[in-house]
């Protein structure tokens, strides 16, 4: 019990500095613009700090609440995602920013949908595949996990998000395969996925110039090239060690969202690449301990969860880093733990607290504690 108590406390430190160092990079980015705009420099600071507290809470709750429970609250969990999802286009209710509507607002409180139906998602495909893990040999055992993520895709699409789609099918598809998904299957659902993101790419302008941007950045560098551009210029100017924190110069207005999706541009000018390694490492720590928790889980509901959570952040994490670096083309994502989003962050730390109830629960069976929950655990095997 002991090891496992200490994963989990490597886990929530971890995360927690992470959390911090990130509050402190928001600042860093976005002190000049946002005195500038909103005559605050602390204005993106206090909203991240905000959701760092309600996610301290989130935190601490999932890590106490049984993540067996969880299965008898999947319809709900799913059914209030998507209700999530389409409150979004609800006039009055959803909020309308830069071309996107994204977030659902209550008087001063906003609420960004895709963020949690992505975890909502997560849970619901646990809870199924642990139950049903024999059928996902043939397409239909497959089917019900492949119309609810359609689903979700389809209105994050809508919004438009096509960030966050490729993500929660990305992390579907890795699901999926863990659940035992045939490779057959899996050649089946490539072919007119791609076939579909080319259509996407093809029906709407703006995505094929950002195609452009990406081949060619310099080719219309005023326009839908500028924020790579600016991207790879802080990279550039970071050298190996960094010009050093709060000297970027790519944060006075030159970079657009320095302070959220692009705020892994920011940390490479001020601590370089050594400082950017660093970071990875650290975002590789928490994934390898999430992979841990899942391989160690006594049950399959576990395994799903912390595989489902982990391929989350993995493959979040990656999607930000290679957008910064040019490596893909541009699309709107936040980096896990560190951008600026105050949803984002609280449902994140909340899907860090059911790792480590997962990883508790796993040591508890081990050593013969909670009878009551080793026959849950039995009964979901």
């Amino acid at each position: 019990m002991q090891k496992t108590r200490k994963l989990n406390i490597v886990l929530i430190v971890t995360v927690v500095c992470l959390c911090l160092f990130g509050i402190l990079m928001i600042y860093s980015a976005s002190c000049y613009s946002s005195n500038v705009l909103y005559g605050d420099s602390f204005h993106f600071v206090k909203k991240q700090c905000f959701g760092f507290l309600m996610g301290l809470g989130c935190l601490v709750f999932t890590a106490r609440f049984d993540y067996h429970k969880y299965y008898k609250l999947r319809y709900w969990i799913i059914a209030t995602s998507i209700i999530l999802l389409v409150l979004v286009f609800v006039p009055g209710i959803g909020i309308s920013a830069n071309g996107a509507r994204r977030w659902i607002g209550f008087g001063s409180f906003n609420l960004q949908s895709s963020e949690v139906a992505k975890f909502g998602f997560v849970i619901f495909s646990a809870c199924y595949l642990s139950k049903n893990y024999k059928k996902t040999k043939t397409f239909m055992g497959i089917l019900p996990i492949l119309c609810v993520g359609g689903l979700i895709c389809l209105l994050v699409m809508l919004e438009p998000n096509m960030s966050v789609t490729m993500c929660i099918a990305m992390v579907m598809i890795i699901m999926l395969i863990i659940g035992g998904m045939r490779w057959k299957h899996i050649v089946i659902l490539a072919i007119p996925a791609l076939a579909l993101v080319v259509l996407l790419i093809v029906i709407e302008p703006y995505r094929l110039d950002r195609l452009m941007a990406f081949i060619n950045p310099w080719a219309n560098p005023k326009e839908e090239g500028y924020q790579l551009i600016q991207s790879l210029y802080s990279l550039g100017a970071g050298g190996f060690f960094g010009v050093g924190l709060f000297n970027s110069r790519q944060k006075y207005l030159f970079l657009p969202f320095s302070e959220s999706d692009f705020i892994f541009a920011i940390i490479g000018e001020e601590f370089g690449f050594l400082g950017c390694v660093i970071l990875i490492m650290v975002y590789i720590l928490i994934i390898s301990i999430g992979i841990k928790i899942a391989i160690t889980s006594v049950d399959r509901l576990g395994t799903y969860l912390a595989s489902g959570i982990t391929s989350v952040i993995a493959v979040q994490m990656l999607i930000n880093i290679a957008v910064v670096t040019g490596s893909i083309p541009p699309t709107g994502i936040p980096l896990p733990f560190m951008s600026a989003g105050g949803t984002s962050l609280m449902v994140f730390m909340a899907a860090i607290g059911i790792l480590c109830n997962v990883g508790r629960s796993n040591q508890e069976s081990a050593n013969g504690f909670n009878l009551f929950k080793i026959k849950k655990i039995k009964e979901h095997k």
